[in-house]
């Protein structure tokens, strides 16, 4: 920790120290060339200067100035000389209606707003009295915050009991309720977390979260700036811009809520699964065995029995801070099983925010921590239907709360406020809980929340979904009563079963719920249920927004789920409107709303179920994303994108390059689309290598001519000059190595085939033969960039390419569809190509069978064609699908001519 000192006194200490930091990182937006790092000199520096002219712009002591931003280096200094300069900070959250955001800055008085240019119009469609600069606009003439930097002003002295910050909080019903927070209510939570070195002088800290919210406002800006810390802030707050983060900033320390923490161990699950049955085997073993270590005997054996990942996901990560709802405590046991340590606590916006802490180390799962020093904590039982009687610690009841952190009452409020404590001055916390033996305090729901059966039992809905969660096929679940019935909305997770048809996935739901139901009281027995694929909706924390959830189940019912159309933004969940927030994620919505006008789009939608998109498809999608947007998905990511939100959370803040910046095409570049272990498939082959291939070619026509009594047909078609694309039928392993033994070595030189990664080279030896014979790794799927720029570089080199349209070998014997690729490539270069059709090899070697019977196979060439030619004939909307549905044609042309001929023979 840092040096011994005297406690602060109001957060002007704290400002007043940021200078003494020096050339610290303070804040670093990876990402962001244009604000990579502020160091705390630099911080310090903008923080008074911009002080000062807000005092010259009128910001005398107490007046309020609006915060309308997502997170940034500039908001950070906006806040910071806000307060210095004697003002009253209010965080305001961008996803407000135009209603609510009215009301908060009246309600609020603010005179002044520090916003985003996107913002701009929204303020000028509330016609407010109100002053607007611009936080991503510095050097705007008239509203850039850089235009306000002034010098020459005596900063006003501030007194603990001075309003520093206004939140504004948001109710299940009426306008948002005003909590101002003083200088002293915030001071003493940064004195108590440092005293509980919760963070050390070594500690990177990541800030993922919005900072409306009082939760990360405290723990993840104010207490990190109080000691020194960088804070590092995510280019989105998307999983794997999170993810990269965590890995290149080395970070140590993440201050997050139980969603982002479910999403990450989720994610880490579903990578190891995707590296195979028997990485996923190992690390489902792993797990399991370092949870176990952790739940009986303490122990954090993750650290080193799962050091590979630790080293991939970020080896610096130690701490989980972890606040803004209920932890389930098997998440929490899972996530210190992998070796890191959570930090929990438990409060209110009222609170400024922590009533509890348990600390790292000595985290007691299920609860929420022992009471902050000098923070009274105690339960009243009568608040509770059903308890009566004096308090004891175990009883269960609201529980109350007094303290230096506990806020004075509630803007323009006075009912509300009186309401909201009691005779002897402590605050309706409005949450439910006890206490054990050791004073842990256990919270156990809202007051709000709590329902009350028929029967007069109380049930609280978190209780209920936590039951029903246990089942795979249940991703999420909102529970609440209707009609003296107690009902739930459901989302199912498509990906736990293999029949995803509408009657399977209800069906396994069924099912789930049956089981589930078999656990729990008769009383807590949820009689119906709906299923929808959208997401429950949620506060950005991610908390269920238990008022929607019943405006959701009855409007479900009145309508029926899964009317054609996009969801609109505004009945999405707050963390998705977030992920809208990048402008070129919501363009990209946009547009899919226009593409796909017949479903009904959700973030939830899945791609493949719902949408129609298909390995074909996705090829199509990826080629319009980069040119419509100039976007350019890794196959990494592409790996990753089930639903349009994974879709959008790489888009968002992740696109390869933006601005009107060049992008690597495929088409156009591909050997910058290749990595270097993917280039060294194109490298000219060695003496010896060439030597190997060459004996490779004569043995391989040996066998095939001896054994298959393999020939050609039409082999004068064959081009003299390259390049050119041969273009075969595909039917059976034996297709390639016929069209090999027939053509001449010098011909098979200059000729690359396209060989499927999970077959041709899915073994050391294979992966040496493949060398050998020019053939490269097409990966099926998604891998859409990679297997163009093999085709394009092959191309582009002056080299012959042999492709099979089909993609894969067809089951029957009959011709399959052509996948676009070969189109997309013909299209581009303009090349001739020679359709081939092969007879007798599936005969030979079908794809039922192991071992191959020894019948005569033919390789017939037809006639080569230009691309031109084939768009000119071809059925299709795009060139590409003209060419090779004519390409198709064709090659059907020489099945029917082959099949005649051997009838007349």
């Amino acid at each position: 920790m840092h040096e011994p000192r005297a406690q602060l006194n109001t957060l002007s200490d704290v400002i007043d120290a940021l200078a003494g930091y020096g050339e610290r990182p303070a804040i670093r937006t990876p990402g962001r060339p244009d604000a990579l790092q502020w160091s705390y000199a630099r911080l310090s520096k903008h923080v008074r200067r911009l002080a000062c002219g807000l005092i010259a712009r009128g910001a005398r002591p107490g007046a309020s100035v609006a915060l309308l931003a997502g997170a940034r280096a500039e908001w950070f200094v906006a806040c910071l000389a806000t307060i210095a300069a004697g003002a009253v900070v209010v965080p305001v959250d961008e996803q407000l209606s135009d209603e609510v955001l009215k009301h908060v800055l009246e309600d609020s008085a603010s005179r002044i707003v520090f916003t985003t240019s996107e913002t701009v119009q929204r303020l000028v469609r509330l016609d407010l009295q109100i002053e607007v600069i611009l936080l991503d606009a510095a050097d705007d003439p008239q509203h850039g915050w850089r235009r306000m930097l002034a010098d020459g002003m005596d900063l006003p002295k501030v007194g603990q009991c001075d309003v520093a910050v206004l939140f504004y909080t948001s109710g299940t019903t009426g306008p948002p309720k005003g909590v101002p927070l003083t200088h002293a209510n915030l001071i003493f939570q940064i004195n108590t977390l440092i005293a509980a070195e919760l963070v050390t002088t070594h500690d990177r800290v990541l800030l993922p979260l919005p900072l409306h919210h009082v939760y990360p406002f405290v723990i993840g800006l104010l207490l990190p700036l109080s000691v020194g810390l960088p804070v590092i802030l995510p280019q989105a707050l998307t999983g794997p811009r999170i993810v990269e983060a965590i890995r290149n900033e080395a970070v140590t320390a993440i201050v997050g809520v139980p969603r982002l923490y479910s999403v990450l161990y989720a994610g880490i699950e579903a990578q190891a699964r995707g590296r195979g049955r028997l990485a996923g085997a190992i690390f489902a073993l792993s797990s399991t065995l370092c949870t176990g270590l952790r739940r009986r005997f303490g122990l954090r054996a993750g650290r080193l029995l799962l050091r590979p990942l630790h080293r991939q996901f970020g080896p610096s990560l130690r701490i989980l801070a972890c606040g803004g709802s209920a932890l389930d405590p098997e998440l929490g046991f899972r996530l210190e099983g992998l070796g890191w340590q959570l930090a929990i606590g438990y409060g209110l916006t009222e609170t400024a925010p922590l009533l509890t802490i348990d600390p790292p180390g000595k985290v007691r799962m299920g609860s929420v921590g022992l009471p902050v020093p000098g923070v009274e904590l105690r339960i009243d039982p009568s608040a509770y239907p059903g308890e009566m009687g004096t308090a004891r610690r175990h009883d269960r009841g609201e529980i109350l709360a007094r303290g230096p952190n506990v806020f004075g009452g509630y803007r323009n409020l006075p009912q509300q406020t009186a309401e909201a404590f009691t005779t002897d001055g402590f605050f309706r916390t409005g949450d439910l809980g006890h206490f054990d033996a050791d004073d842990y305090l256990y919270v156990t729901g809202r007051i709000s929340t709590l329902i009350v059966t028929s029967g007069g039992e109380n049930v609280q809905p978190d209780e209920i979904e936590a039951v029903y969660l246990k089942a795979p096929i249940i991703r999420e679940i909102g529970v609440l009563q209707q009609d003296e019935h107690l009902v739930a909305v459901i989302v199912p997770e498509l990906e736990a079963t293999d029949d995803r048809s509408p009657e399977g996935v209800a069906a396994a739901v069924r099912a789930a719920v049956d089981r589930g139901s078999k656990e729990l009281a008769s009383y807590k027995r949820i009689s119906h249920y709906i299923i929808t694929p959208e997401s429950l909706p949620r506060t950005r924390l991610g908390k269920i927004q238990r008022h929607l959830l019943k405006i959701r189940y009855v409007q479900a019912l009145r309508e029926g789920i899964g009317a054609a159309g996009a969801l609109a933004v505004e009945e999405m969940s707050d963390q998705d409107q977030a992920l809208l927030e990048d402008p070129t994620a919501r363009q990209v919505w946009t547009w899919l709303s226009q593409r796909y006008p017949d479903v009904r789009l959700s973030p939830d939608s899945n791609l493949q179920l719902d949408l129609g998109i298909d390995s074909l498809a996705w090829l199509n999608l990826t080629m319009e994303l980069g040119s419509r947007f100039k976007l350019e998905l890794s196959e990494q990511a592409t790996a990753r994108i089930k639903t349009v939100r994974d879709l959008l959370s790489e888009i968002s803040g992740g696109a390869e390059s933006r601005g009107g910046i060049a992008y690597a095409e495929p088409l156009y570049n591909p050997e910058q689309v290749l990595t270097e272990a993917q280039r060294h498939w194109l490298e000219p082959q060695a003496t010896v290598m060439q030597m190997l291939a060459n004996g490779s070619y004569y043995l391989n026509r040996a066998v095939m001519k001896g054994l298959f009594r393999a020939r050609a047909r039409g082999l004068e078609h064959l081009p003299t000059r390259t390049p050119y694309v041969i273009a075969p039928n595909h039917v059976s392993y034996l297709d390639a190595f016929a069209i090999a033994s027939v053509l001449e070595l010098a011909r098979m030189r200059q000729t690359y085939w396209a060989g499927w990664a999970g077959v041709a080279f899915n073994s050391r030896f294979k992966r040496a033969f493949s060398r050998v014979a020019h053939v490269l790794p097409i990966e099926q799927g998604r891998a859409a960039s990679s297997s163009l720029a093999f085709g394009a570089a092959v191309l582009s080199r002056k080299q012959n390419l042999a492709w099979f349209p089909e993609g894969e070998r067809s089951a029957d014997g009959e011709l399959m569809s052509f996948k676009p690729g070969l189109g997309i490539l013909l299209d581009h270069f303009q090349v001739p190509v020679v359709p081939v059709y092969i007879q007798g090899s599936f005969e030979a070697l079908p794809k039922s069978r192991l071992w191959p019977r020894f019948v005569p196979i033919t390789v017939v060439f037809g006639r080569s064609c230009h691309p031109r030619e084939l768009a000119a004939e071809g059925e299709g909307s795009q060139p590409y699908e003209r060419i090779v549905n004519a390409l198709r044609a064709r090659i059907a042309t020489l099945r029917d001519q082959a099949s005649t001929a051997a009838g007349c023979g």
